[in-house]
């Protein structure tokens, strides 16, 4: 009697419909049996150029090069030199507002005390005024006048031009002082001319003896 022999059955069956298969390659790290890449290789991409075996880069290849040292916020700024004549200048109107038409100023008033010395004597006592007094001495009166107005011009012009000086940085030290010289300026004049208008005054009317 003839044996009936059955196929083997195969030593993998093939998993029913939505059974779990497991993946071709393991999940973590090469297979079995692949080659190591030793640690600090580099690695190479599929299709890739690879450098043979014990092959390193010059020294500096690739590697980007050192930043110049410079500044965090750039190079400094190069300080810029101003010249001082500007305020210089101003210290010079001032002195000559304030000393030159001072000078002038004490000297017409000396000068017009003698000659209207005399009239301001014989003025009535009412108070009222005569301009006939000053006839004898117009020209000491207009030299006042013009020493006034040349010291007011030229003090303006010193303070406007010290302070310019001072906040520029032109001559901040003669800036200043020029603006000091050039306020004191009306003050001097002032007590000047009363001083010596005052001193005129009495030798015109003989009052000093």
């Amino acid at each position: 009697m003839s044996r009936v022999t059955t196929p083997d059955a195969p030593q993998n069956p093939p998993a029913p419909p939505g059974a779990w298969v497991p993946p071709a390659a393991p999940p973590f790290g090469p297979p079995q049996g692949a080659a190591q890449v030793p640690p600090g290789a580099p690695v190479v991409q599929p299709g890739a150029y690879a450098p043979p075996q014990g092959y390193a880069p010059p020294r500096g290849y690739g590697m980007p090069a050192a930043p110049a040292s410079t500044a965090p916020y750039g190079q400094p700024p190069v300080p810029v030199h101003r010249s001082g004549v500007l305020g210089v200048v101003a210290l010079v109107l001032a002195l000559v507002a304030t000393v030159g038409a001072g000078l002038f100023g004490a000297i017409a008033g000396f000068n017009i005390g003698p000659g209207a010395g005399k009239g301001l004597a014989n003025l009535p006592t009412d108070g009222s005024w005569d301009w006939s007094i000053l006839t004898p001495v117009r020209d000491w009166v207009l030299m006042g006048e013009v020493s006034f107005w040349a010291g007011t011009v030229l003090g303006v012009w010193a303070l406007v031009q010290g302070i310019v000086a001072t906040v520029t940085g032109r001559g901040r030290a003669a800036g200043i002082a020029a603006i000091v010289v050039a306020a004191l300026g009306p003050i001097v004049f002032g007590g000047l001319v009363q001083g010596f208008l005052t001193a005129g005054l009495a030798a015109g009317t003989g009052i000093g003896g």
